[in-house]
């Protein structure tokens, strides 16, 4: 036989002799031995699929790529040696050339979810926007049914915003219906706003926004910026209300003026008026 390594987990090391006087019994040559640590799940305990541990295809399910899994899973119990030492983001192909035995640890590797959520995000930020917004669409589509909505200008606000995919659907759930939210909603202290402030806001926002001649960010955005410095307010001050008033929630995976433009002027100004006779009851 050809075999000259054989590598397997460290609950093995005692059975090799075992092995050794099988291979010897055959006639064939004895391998060379290579034991790695396991893959623990905490200081204590190893990862097993009967504990709840998650195979590859659960983390895929999860809304990891494949790309980022096989980045970290291959650096649990290995690490690179000498100019790519400090080096943590490989593709396949890399991995292949970088490898060498000499760099399995004798140690157990822990399982360290957060870590895989930054490998995943570091990889979802790399695709292009065609392919991020390729392998996201389903799950805009978990929470995004309109037809009518870009969810290419959906999955722009999203790529730089999400560490999973399995992230997406309840940062938009606010497309399809505006969720119910009350005008504490309105008050912010970094904005320097409250009800108040909002009112007069919205009542400034709503006339600007209904004479815009084209609904696109970059008139939003010029009409609101000047709309502000009219009103000798901040930014922040006019565009919190618009923003909370468009989509009902306190954190969104983008600003106002994204917002404004994927919704549309109609369901935009019709949600901005809501928002208004919320703040006038």
């Amino acid at each position: 036989m050809g075999i000259t390594h054989v590598v397997r987990g460290s609950e093995y090391l005692a059975s090799a002799p075992k092995y050794n006087l099988l291979y010897q019994a055959f006639g064939w040559e004895v391998p060379t031995y290579v034991h790695c640590s396991p893959v623990m799940r905490d200081a204590q305990n190893k990862m097993s699929k009967r504990h709840g541990d998650p195979s590859y295809e659960d983390l895929k399910a999860e809304g990891y790529l494949t790309e980022a899994i096989l980045n970290y899973v291959a650096l649990l119990g290995w690490s690179p040696k000498g100019e790519l030492a400090e080096q943590e983001i490989f593709s396949l192909p890399e991995l292949v050339n970088a490898f060498d035995i000499t760099g399995i640890s004798k140690s157990p590797a822990i399982f360290d979810r957060a870590k895989l959520d930054h490998f995943n995000a570091v990889y979802l930020r790399a695709l292009s926007p065609a392919d991020f917004h390729k392998v996201a669409l389903p799950y805009i589509r978990q929470a995004v049914r309109g037809e009518q909505f870009d969810t290419a200008a959906i999955a722009a606000l999203l790529q730089a915003r999400c560490e999973k995919l399995t992230d997406i659907p309840e940062k938009l759930d606010f497309f399809d219906t505006i969720p119910e939210y009350g005008i504490d909603f309105f008050t912010n202290k970094k904005s320097k706003t409250n009800p108040e402030i909002c009112r007069d806001m919205l009542r400034a926002a709503i006339p600007v926004l209904e004479q815009l001649p084209d609904w696109t960010n970059d008139a939003i955005h010029d009409a609101l910026i000047g709309l502000a410095e009219s009103l000798g307010v901040k930014n922040a001050t006019l565009m919190w209300p618009v923003r909370i008033a468009a989509a009902g929630k306190l954190v969104t995976p983008g600003g106002a003026v994204e917002i404004c433009q994927i919704l549309g002027r109609d369901e935009t100004l019709r949600r901005l008026a809501a928002g208004l006779a919320k703040l006038e009851a």
